[in-house]
């Protein structure tokens, strides 16, 4: 009976990973020309009927003045705002598509402690549903991230229009992940001390990280250590760390990585960022927000910690970005915690900041990414209203690469049918 079960399950769960009627967009070949709109440029700059001209995939121009262009196919964005394409820093997006209950839908999470050999780019799927739902909403590229229990593996930035992964490749693998322990103690009577436990670990991780360090300096090797050598570019400094770090205990923890091992660090989640502002910025280590819409860590902190956090980092000078890991909302409101935290101290451009050119500068793709400047690839988001606010945010046109991308998905196929089923206006 179990075995029937499962069968059935199987059967009705495989078709929700195909894409449909929704295929990736040709290469952009040509000029394009969008006119007349409100261009929010990424960098603070906001243009009243403003031009951006595309060639070619690339942006070539970006004024409230520019000729016209012979040949050149144009789109009028009067009365519309034109921004950067969003970028989701932190995702098992195209590793997960069924949350629980079909473990086959699902490639995110490798067992053992030490896996810096494992790639999330190979295992990522162009196919899921998920990915044009945030495409909907405006977020066109992300870092897609493994998971485990400690060293989890290497993350890479893909654009979300490609047939495989290696066409939605965007720099791979630009981090390393790490989770460190929690280091809070459990209320439980009798429980481990979980801090001891947790300091184990770390001393067991940098006995790890130093061995792997040796290893990449060393001239000759009698035999290849695949982990010690997925460790190279992390000690060269072609990749950053991120390391997964909420309490101040951990965000602690993280600076002495950086110093002992003088690599680059990027703190994840950083709910206690705030506390630690100032050292922060004076050691140069940048933070990844995850969901701002939820309680404090600490019982202790103020119930809008989450949201004025931002604010409080922007002030302090510290490199951040803001991110949306609910896996119950399949992180599509990523524009919505951004306009949150300008309703809590940031300002409007500020907040588009950090989930643009500020995500970019973390995961090192700002040459090509994150604003809308002459040079960087045409990725750009087209809507009727401030992309911040849930009322009148409408995506109408989404570009990757200058390609112009397909925004339909499956709830919009949903909504169209039940429409129709009904014969709702």
């Amino acid at each position: 009976m179990k075995f029937l079960v499962y069968i059935m399950v199987l059967f009705f769960t495989v078709p929700v990973i195909a894409q449909d009627n929704v295929y990736p967009a040709k290469k952009q070949e040509g000029t394009l020309v969008i006119r007349n709109g409100i261009v929010h440029t990424g960098t603070g700059q906001v243009i009243q009927g403003g031009v951006v001209v595309i060639k070619d995939g690339k942006i070539q121009k970006v004024g409230d003045q520019v000729e016209a262009v012979p040949g050149a196919a144009e789109v009028d964005a009067a009365g519309k705002h034109v921004y950067p394409g969003l970028i989701l820093a932190n995702t098992d997006l195209g590793l997960r598509e069924i949350i629980s209950g079909v473990r086959g839908s699902n490639d995110y999470y490798e067992l053992g402690d030490y896996n810096p050999d494992v790639r999330s780019i190979v295992a990522y799927n162009t196919d899921s549903r998920v990915i044009n739902t945030l495409r909907s909403n405006g977020i066109l590229l992300a870092n897609i991230v493994p998971a485990g229990r400690l060293l989890t593996g290497s993350s890479s930035v893909v654009q979300l229009d490609a047939w495989t992964w290696e066409d939605a490749l965007y720099k791979a693998d630009n981090g390393m992940f790490l989770d460190l322990p929690m280091l809070l103690k459990s209320p439980r009577a009798g429980a481990a001390d979980p801090v001891k436990e947790g300091m184990k670990r770390i001393e067991t991780l940098k006995l790890f990280l130093q061995e792997a360090k040796a290893y990449s300096r060393s001239a000759e090797k009698k035999e290849v250590n695949l982990k010690f050598e997925a460790l190279r570019p992390l000690f060269a400094k072609k990749q950053k760390l991120f390391i997964n770090a909420n309490i101040s205990r951990q965000i602690l923890m993280a600076i002495d990585l950086a110093k002992t091992f003088d690599i680059q660090v990027v703190i994840v989640g950083g709910s206690d960022s705030y506390l630690l502002a100032g050292l922060l910025r004076q050691n140069n280590i940048p933070v990844i927000l995850n969901s701002i819409h939820a309680l404090p860590t600490l019982e202790d902190d103020d119930v809008d910690q989450p949201f004025k956090t931002p604010a409080i980092l922007q002030k302090a000078g510290v490199l951040f970005a803001l991110n949306d890991d609910e896996t119950s909302a399949r992180y599509r409101n990523l524009a919505f915690f951004a306009g949150t935290a300008a309703a809590y101290g940031l300002s409007k451009q500020e907040a588009l900041q950090a989930i643009t050119l500020n995500a970019a500068r973390i995961l090192g793709i700002d040459d090509r990414a994150g604003s809308l400047e002459a040079g960087k690839d045409a990725n750009i988001v087209i809507t009727t209203g401030d992309i911040l606010d849930m009322k009148e945010s409408v995506v109408t046109e989404a570009y990757i690469q200058g390609r112009k991308i397909n925004l339909d998905n499956k709830h919009k196929q949903l909504y169209d049918r039940y429409r129709h089923r009904y014969q709702l206006p």
